[in-house]
């Protein structure tokens, strides 16, 4: 670890159209905050960026002072960085431009751009891009990792349809990058992390898909098995128009949670489908037939999807992690059920399995490093965790639930719903590793830019 005084960091802010925030500063506490509440980030210093230039400027210090430098914008998924005493954080938050080219049926927005803004902007035209349940993800974090978007198992990963990105590597060089320009590096950065160079400007695909039919179903807790049961049959006669998940459900007792749900568990399944009212009632009728407690399907404009995932509204003191199954055949789901179903006092807010298949499937689509999720289903639980006691239970829980879910767990994890150090885990294939590596090795060999699921330049 390097020992770097403020005094040699404070020469970075004459060279920055942003900000230099340092310990002590005003504006500190705001400025090193992650999303996730309970990862206490504290760097050498915070930039605030509002260029690639700013961003050249920051790497060149930090290599120059033996330090690294860690992008960030709306700080999902925060804990697998690890202690960053020796690392700048690169808020990038402040490049938030959003252009959308309708007739091209593209988008091109900064690093800062959350997927809210490009979900209004692109609405306005007809379009939709293939953002996540949450309205306040980061779009070029989510899309580096993959992205897993309520069009998945129609469209793929958000990541196949980035068309270019400007991106500054190692050496504070900023390239354009795109099929033609640098394919190695364009190759690498769909969905295989951030480890290779800063992204500042990202370009990608819409889609013409203005509204959908999209809601959930609500059942007590207690029906949990009956409910997850029928839910993954009748997944294996969805088309792949359809993308659901099932969810098991523990909100607590306070006053900002609605009223339907304050205090209780359910089981719950979600789903979106491109489909009319009338077919996808059709197709829903198998779920409906358990009777639910409550139904919300409903036609939905893209706009109000965010609405659908009870995502927290904002930053949130909570800890969580995921991995992929290979199915959810009986004994999968009676293992997870004995961690955390009915009478079982499990500590997490949210424990859902996604659907996968469809355009997820490997060979169903063609893009980057990671082009597609080769398992049944994805696994995400997360708890909140307001102090030491919570954050203690929660993580426990999670090991408990991976721990029991062993036998089924698929040979690769997926970036964005891996939450916690992931040393050893993989996320590609090991030749597809080796040449994320080799990537790694050319644009960025002296390690300088970090990510929360690292790539180290082969040799090291």
């Amino acid at each position: 670890m390097t020992d770097t005084s403020p005094h040699e960091l404070v020469q970075l802010a004459r060279h920055l159209d942003g900000v230099l925030v340092l310990p002590g500063d005003q504006g500190w506490d705001a400025g090193r905050s992650a999303w996730q509440l309970a990862v206490d980030q504290r760097p050498a210093a915070v930039v605030l960026a509002r260029s690639a230039a700013d961003v050249t400027v920051t790497l060149d210090t930090a290599r120059t002072l033996g330090l690294r430098v860690a992008p960030q914008s709306s700080g999902h998924n925060a804990a697998p960085l690890g202690p960053l005493d020796d690392t700048i954080l690169l808020r990038t938050s402040e490049m938030a431009q959003v252009h959308i080219d309708a007739g091209r049926r593209r988008a091109r927005v900064g690093a800062g751009v959350v997927w809210a803004e490009v979900t209004e902007a692109a609405a306005g035209h007809g379009l939709a891009g293939l953002g996540g349940t949450a309205a306040d993800v980061g779009v070029v974090g989510y899309t580096l990792g993959g992205g897993l978007s309520w069009f998945a198992r129609s469209h793929g990963l958000a990541a196949n349809h980035v068309t270019a990105a400007t991106v500054v590597i190692g050496d504070g060089r900023v390239l354009r990058v795109d099929a033609e320009h640098e394919p190695e590096l364009f190759w690498a950065i769909r969905g295989g992390g951030g480890s290779f160079g800063v992204i500042t400007e990202l370009e990608f695909g819409l889609f013409p898909v203005s509204q959908v039919y999209a809601g959930a179903m609500y059942w007590p807790l207690e029906r949990a098995e009956a409910v997850l049961t029928r839910w993954r049959d009748w997944t294996a006669t969805v088309p792949d128009t359809v993308t659901s998940l099932g969810r098991l459900l523990r909100f607590p007792p306070v006053e900002e949670i609605p009223e339907p749900f304050r205090g209780r568990g359910l089981v719950a399944v979600e789903a979106v489908a491109q489909l009319g009212p009338s077919q996808a009632d059709d197709l829903l009728a198998p779920l409906r037939e358990l009777a639910p407690e409550m139904d919300t399907f409903a036609p939905t404009p893209v706009t109000d999807l965010h609405l659908l995932h009870l995502d927290p509204p904002g930053p949130t003191p909570a800890a969580g992690d995921g991995f992929q199954l290979t199915g959810l055949p009986d004994g999968a789901l009676a293992a997870l059920l004995e961690v955390a179903g009915p009478g079982r006092d499990a500590p997490l807010l949210t424990l859902e399995a996604r659907h996968l298949g469809g355009a997820l499937a490997p060979g169903a689509s063609e893009g980057g490093a990671v082009s597609s999720l080769d398992a049944a289903f994805a696994v995400f639980s997360a708890g909140i965790t307001p102090d030491a006691g919570a954050f203690g239970a929660v993580n426990a829980t999670l090991d408990a639930l991976a721990a029991a879910m062993t036998p089924w767990r698929a040979a690769t994890s997926y970036r964005n719903f891996t939450e916690r150090r992931a040393e050893g885990l993989a996320f590609e294939p090991a030749h597809v590793l080796g040449r994320l590596q080799e990537v790694k090795k050319t644009y960025d060999p002296l390690d300088i830019i970090r990510a929360n699921h690292p790539v180290r330049p082969i040799g090291s």
